[in-house]
């Protein structure tokens, strides 16, 4: 009898073809962490998916014909820019398909009963995209086309997505704005790129109060992001009641990141892991998938994902932080959260 394994992971060196010198989203990003997992040994102890390119009829659940086409017209013809942040070049296409298709495989191993959890390690990054539009250095929404599929395809009737990157998951939240299935709740420096996700913002028509902004100020450190998971996530969710938890995993709000100003350490990360497992395991029998997005200090994401997967694994699992607390103190969240609990009647 094969041993059941809790955590799975997908990754497919296809998404080393997506990269642009200079560029701070490249294949350096995951060359590194991948390595580093080598070497501590902990892919031998979890499953790898499979990853396979998503169907263009999975795709087209988020995205038009017309717009898929678009990418893969660019990529073919040698690549350019879809927006002045966002490239694609010649394998760009087959990559972005790669990394849909990775989050999609993963949930469908969690809704089978094959993993509880698992972690996709592909790349690009998803959670800016618009249904017809690149931004922010993605091409395809990889979370909200695992979502869709996810409902149409293995009858899950609500998704909790928690975006814990340091810019505002804008695509993520505009595909399920006036969604009452599909929560979507985020933590991001504000104001801040893509200039969205305001306090005020909290999903329209049918879908009102099923979005939760915190818009954090520079400098919030790992108190207040623990406050922050402990005093409003935990609630929203136990409200939502989810069937499925996704996480849109962004590193960038580690305090060493060349891209934000917030002051998160390694330890603090693995705390909000630990909390997001740990509702999983309250709300949804432990169904969680955890995808890849930003983080751009190579030496800090790939301890990042090292220690997301330990603790995915095991909730108990020591950490790797060779980088330690921030040096600066963290900002206080008290007022902020206070207002967002009398927003949302938490």
């Amino acid at each position: 009898m094969i041993p059941f394994v809790t955590t799975a992971y997908a990754y497919d060196p296809i998404e080393q073809q997506h990269t642009l010198a200079g560029h701070p989203e490249n294949r350096a990003r995951l060359a590194g962490t991948m390595r580093l997992l080598r070497e501590d040994g902990i892919l031998a102890r979890l499953r790898a998916i499979p990853v396979t390119p998503v169907s263009l009829e999975r795709l087209q659940r988020v995205h038009p014909q017309s717009y898929i086409e678009y990418v893969a017209r660019v990529a073919r013809s040698g690549g350019g820019h879809l927006d002045p942040d966002t490239y694609v070049v010649a394998g760009s296409y087959e990559a972005a398909l790669a990394a849909v298709g990775a989050a999609v495989n993963l949930v469908a191993a969690v809704l089978t009963g094959e993993v509880r959890n698992g972690m996709s390690l592909m790349r690009p990054p998803g959670h800016h995209a618009l249904p017809t539009r690149a931004m922010g250095f993605c091409l395809f929404a990889n979370v909200a086309v695992a979502a869709r599929v996810a409902q149409r395809e293995f009858g899950v009737e609500r998704i909790l997505i928690v975006d814990w990157d340091v810019h505002h998951g804008n695509g993520t939240e505009a595909i399920f704005d006036e969604d009452p299935t599909v929560a979507f709740f985020s933590t991001h420096q504000y104001p801040f790129y893509p200039g969205t996700g305001a306090a005020h913002h909290i999903g329209r028509g049918p879908g009102r109060g099923t979005t939760l902004n915190v818009p954090l100020p520079a400098g919030v450190g790992d108190e207040g992001y623990e406050q922050v998971f402990e005093s409003l996530l935990a609630p929203f969710a136990r409200r939502f009641r989810p069937d499925l938890m996704l996480v849109s995993a962004g590193y960038d709000a580690h305090w060493r990141d060349p891209l934000a100003m917030e002051q998160l350490s390694l330890a603090g990360y693995a705390a909000l892991t630990r909390q997001v497992r740990a509702l999983a395991d309250e709300l949804c029998q432990g169904r969680l998938v955890v995808v890849l997005e930003g983080g751009y200090d190579l030496e800090v994401l790939a301890h990042a994902v090292l220690n997301t997967l330990r603790l995915l694994d095991d909730p108990t699992a020591a950490i790797s932080d060779p980088f330690g607390p921030a040096p600066t103190p963290s900002r206080p969240v008290t007022g902020l959260i206070a207002e967002l609990r009398a927003l949302h009647g938490l």
